[in-house]
């Protein structure tokens, strides 16, 4: 009995070592166990806060809200509009919702950042074509509803800028990702791409691609781009996600990805009786970021 004991102990001792060189990845952050956070220090460090103690301004605004719709073709989109109570005009910014849809929750998010100084629209393309909320099966015809939204929203009038900048969670990643690419939005009227975890694979790709490959549009995205994930991120979404921004990472695609210790998915969204403090923590911070993100990359393009 010992000496069994004995050989297994040692059998898996070996295998380990043998297996050491494959784990190499994962001190960087990019294959997902939960005790690596994939944030470099200088994606976080505020020198102005650890010497001077100063906390950046952020921006706090009343947030008023229309209903709208647009078309595309023949189908009509509803939306929502949201942005400061005031006559000014601002940068504009095209929310699109994930598998959940327009629910209540997703809705708080959308005011959040219409807060922090942006015309945000907000479609709701499951409403839109009479698809339940969180479908399995993904219509490839939600994203150019979604893209016809960016030229509705560049058509308002109170939008200070000649280009939109696509934001985003879940599945919405994915229509935003399509738009940019694909319709290629990125070259006339998309300036940046945001989303918190995003679905990063097809929809309706095989399990396999699901979690071991990304989106090839990733590859082909050349817009900025900002992601959020969570440290706790379901395996096998993460897994996409960081591989995919490794991808961008080595061809010099300008791309940050902010993990967030202890939170999981959907921690933007999370509801009063399940929140954490952390939840809150990681979304006031995450929502701060890409109002800044976003603020800087559409500068460019104030009319």
């Amino acid at each position: 009995m010992k000496t069994t004991t004995l050989r297994f102990v040692t059998a898996f001792a070996c295998a380990v070592s043998a297996s050491l060189p494959a784990f190499a990845g994962f001190a960087e952050g990019f294959q997902t166990p939960y005790h690596n956070i994939a944030n470099s220090k200088d994606q976080w460090w505020d020198e102005a806060w650890w010497d001077r103690g100063q906390l950046p301004d952020v921006q706090n605004h009343k947030v008023v809200e229309r209903a709208v719709s647009y078309r595309n073709g023949d189908v009509e989109v509803p939306a929502v509009v949201l942005r400061p109570d005031d006559d000014k005009q601002y940068p504009a910014v095209l929310f699109q919702h994930g598998r959940a849809g327009w629910m209540d929750l997703i809705q708080r998010h959308a005011r959040r950042l219409a807060a922090r100084g942006f015309v945000v629209l907000a479609p709701d393309v499951y409403g839109a074509r009479f698809i339940d909320p969180r479908p399995i099966e993904h219509d490839p015809a939600t994203e150019g509803d979604v893209n016809a939204g960016v030229d509705y929203l560049l058509s308002l009038p109170d939008v200070s800028t000649e280009r939109a900048c696509l934001y985003s969670h879940t599945r919405g990643g994915y229509y935003t990702l399509k738009v940019a690419v694909t319709y290629k939005r990125q070259d006339d009227a998309v300036a940046c791409y945001v989303s918190y975890y995003p679905h990063m694979q097809d929809p309706n790709a095989p399990e396999p691609e699901q979690v071991y490959r990304y989106a090839k549009e990733a590859d082909a995205l050349s817009i900025p781009a900002m992601i959020f994930i969570g440290e706790h991120e379901q395996y096998q979404r993460k897994r996409s996600i960081e591989t995919a921004v490794k991808s961008m990472q080595e061809r010099k695609h300008d791309v940050t990805l902010i993990t967030y210790p202890g939170v999981g998915r959907g921690f933007d969204f999370r509801p009063e009786n399940v929140r954490t403090f952390a939840d809150d923590l990681a979304s006031k911070d995450a929502v701060a970021r890409a109002a800044h993100f976003m603020h800087k990359h559409l500068s460019a393009f104030v009319k």
